[in-house]
């Protein structure tokens, strides 16, 4: 059964109707996506790839978990949730640091329109080791954690899914640690 999904109207509120995440990027329905950036203790950030199977951004370096949240979900709990089926990764919502919502529009193409707005959440986590993760295959093609040097290299030559808003956010927060 494909997924469900909240629809939202432009200011980002629930309008208590429904759609599944098909019909959501065809209409181009605003809808509610979550964006976890995972830093270990030497302030170095996973990022994963793309799997080469994804509508979009296939292949590509993301940060560390991205997401839609199911219907009835809160963004805390969508996140601990993608946590965990993209990387086998626990955590509790106190361990979110919740950092800004962003939204944005895209058309990717014409049968698929985003109108998401992102929370974007830190979680700094020190025993997370790559060994210790179990990527969801259908979404990740594999993960490695990168310092700050190698981010801003990664971004400037495009070889990150654009999300600008977070990654100014994500570099600012890193350079404090």
């Amino acid at each position: 059964m494909e997924e469900l999904i909240d629809i939202l109207d432009e200011k980002g509120i629930k309008t208590g109707k429904i759609a599944t995440r098909k019909e959501i990027h065809k209409k181009g329905l605003w809808h509610r996506a979550i964006v976890v950036a995972l830093i270990n203790n030497n302030n170095q950030i996973l990022l994963q790839q793309r799997s080469y199977n994804k509508e979009k951004n296939a292949g590509m370096w993301d940060i560390s978990v991205a997401g839609h949240l199911s219907t009835g979900d809160t963004s805390k709990i969508g996140a601990i949730r993608e946590l965990k089926e993209e990387l086998n990764v626990d955590c509790t919502e106190n361990e979110l640091e919740y950092i800004l919502t962003y939204k944005d529009q895209r058309i990717i193409r014409e049968d698929f329109i985003e109108n998401q707005f992102y929370d974007f959440y830190i979680l700094n986590k020190d025993d997370v080791k790559i060994s210790d993760i179990i990527v969801q295959e259908s979404e990740v093609e594999q993960v490695k954690y990168i310092d700050i040097n190698e981010l801003r290299i990664m971004i400037d030559s495009n070889l990150v899914v654009e999300r600008k808003i977070m990654y100014d956010s994500l570099l600012k927060y890193l350079s404090k640690g």
